[in-house]
């Protein structure tokens, strides 16, 4: 709330000359009365200079000195040698002091409230509209008769709808306390629907407390209308969550569907071609620490370029003596796995790494007070669907995706045509195992890098690709989400663990009465 204080007071100040107003304004802040002090404190936020906020909050959390020799109003740093300072009124550098060359300018709690509501005034004639949509936010947990009438007076020239609205529903919030029923019933109107938690707090409040009958079914009402709209946007950020683990369930499994669904083979170190495109993407960041912005965009075909040379390692050194053992090829890859986890535990130690996330994943997108959508999850989302389109083109446009659909279907049918089939093999466990990779990164923006990293998703991955149907994307893709998005309606009332459970029983009947899962893949029968 801000102080009264005589009018002559201010007007003085306004008088300091054109050049001199602000630096004369500031120079008042050194009065000895706090009344004056306050005077002039409303006098700074009156002169709209760009530097008026950062003075005010200067005093307001007492780093605003005078120079003793020569009274000059300093925003003063603590250092090292004592104390950097800088002229207040300009923002010109005047080096160091000690300690005892400047003295601290004294404010009290009314006072504090003053410049609290100077510094809102200011933000409220901000140019960007974001800056005067936070400031009309912040104002109202603390609405008072007088915010209201500013904000009634600002209402009328406010460009930005957004900003226009919250101050309808500040100047809302001061009507609640009205003397008139009738008031406060409009104003009520005004709050019907809006997400802000203050709101509902002071609808609560005229609920339980207001002595008009009228007023308070009113309140109810609006509380119910929305707690209905709370509702809805919790089964949407809900759903949200749900394609964000479906899409990281679908980088995960994607490559895997491809190596299974053609070669057969169950591949236990399918995790662990994961963990390492998440170790290439560390790797990256410390070679380029001053570029974390762009690392990803190196990370991303370098995690695919390992894994996928990886995989072809494997598949080449291993898995071709295997064909047609599915049990040895399971326990071959598995030990392949255990190697895995060892060789980046020997060079990177058993310690989890941390990876940073560049800026432009940072943060959230907020649709408004009660849906948030997080960047991280919303970008890896619409990559996996990116990952998934190109791996479709690939298997659909391309000789070589004509070739991995041809042995998948019927193996030596495609050998009489001409198809080198331990050729295409190869190439088909390398695009799987560089997918992996690429999964990889995206779990580094999620978790911290460690040796068991892929673990946590080798079984998930396997559950996908059974349900979805061997060796089909379209498959891999509606099992994922599926799986993804009711795994997070069953946690708030099974739990984590629970859910799980629950979704594997699941998968286990539906695979008894599909054993081919939703999408089989024709001609493996008849290969079989």
């Amino acid at each position: 709330m801000l102080a009264v204080v005589p009018a002559a007071w201010g007007q003085s100040l306004a008088q300091s000359g054109d050049g001199t107003e602000f630096a004369g304004t500031v120079q008042a802040l050194n009065a000895r009365s706090f009344n004056r002090k306050a005077v002039a404190v409303q006098a700074l936020a009156a002169t709209g200079d760009p530097r008026a906020r950062e003075v005010l909050s200067a005093l307001l959390y007492g780093r605003l000195y005078y120079r003793k020799d020569d009274k000059t109003i300093v925003i003063a740093e603590r250092s090292q040698g004592g104390f950097r300072i800088e002229n207040a009124a300009t923002g010109s550098n005047l080096g160091e002091v000690g300690k005892l060359e400047i003295k601290k300018i004294r404010v009290n709690n009314q006072l504090r409230g003053t410049i609290r509501g100077a510094i809102a005034q200011l933000s409220l004639s901000d140019p960007d509209a974001a800056v005067r949509f936070d400031a009309v936010r912040q104002m109202l947990g603390s609405v008072t008769p007088e915010s209201t009438e500013l904000l009634m007076q600002l209402a009328t020239s406010e460009p930005d709808p957004r900003v226009r609205e919250m101050m309808g529903l500040g100047i809302a919030l001061g009507r609640l306390e009205d003397d008139s029923a009738d008031t406060r019933l409009m104003a009520i109107d005004t709050l019907t629907g809006s997400l802000e938690p203050i709101v509902r707090s002071a609808l609560n409040g005229a609920a339980s407390n207001d002595p008009d009958s009228s007023v308070r079914s009113a309140a109810e009402q609006a509380i119910t209308s929305i707690q209905t709209r709370l509702k809805t946007y919790a089964m949407v950020e809900t759903t949200f969550f749900g394609l964000s683990l479906g899409s990281v369930l679908l980088l995960a499994a994607i490559g895997l569907a491809i190596t299974f669904g053609v070669m057969g083979v169950i591949n236990m170190a399918h995790g662990e071609l994961i963990m390492l495109g998440a170790y290439t993407t560390y790797v990256v960041q410390l070679m380029m620490p001053n570029h974390i912005d762009y690392s990803l965009f190196v990370a991303v075909p370098l995690a695919f370029l390992v894994s996928g040379l990886f995989g072809i390692a494997i598949e080449r050194g291993v898995i071709r003596f295997l064909y047609g053992r599915p049990l040895e090829t399971l326990l071959a890859t598995f030990g392949i796995s255990l190697i895995l986890q060892q060789l980046v535990r020997s060079v990177f130690s058993p310690l989890n790494r941390s990876v940073s996330t560049p800026s432009w994943m940072s943060g959230s997108l907020e649709i408004n007070s009660a849906l948030s959508l997080t960047y991280n999850r919303l970008y890896i989302l619409i990559f996996a669907l990116m990952v998934f389109v190109a791996l479709l083109l690939i298997l659909k446009k391309t000789s070589l995706g004509l070739q991995v659909r041809a042995v998948a279907q019927n193996r030596s049918m495609a050998r009489a045509m001409g198809v080198r089939a331990q050729w295409v093999d190869a190439l088909t466990f390398g695009l799987g195992s560089g997918v992996a990779g690429v999964a990889g990164v995206a779990l580094s923006q999620l978790t911290n890098v460690g040796p068991n990293l892929g673990q946590a998703y080798i079984i998930d991955s396997f559950m996908v690709v059974v349900f979805g149907g061997v060796g089909n994307l379209w498959g891999t893709l509606v099992a994922s989400m599926t799986l993804g998005v009711a795994n997070k309606f069953l946690e708030p009332w099974a739990g984590a663990v629970l859910a799980k459970i629950l979704v594997l029983v699941f998968i286990i009947v539906f695979i008894q009465k599909r054993p081919r899962g939703l999408f089989p893949q024709k001609g493996r029968a008849a290969e079989s």
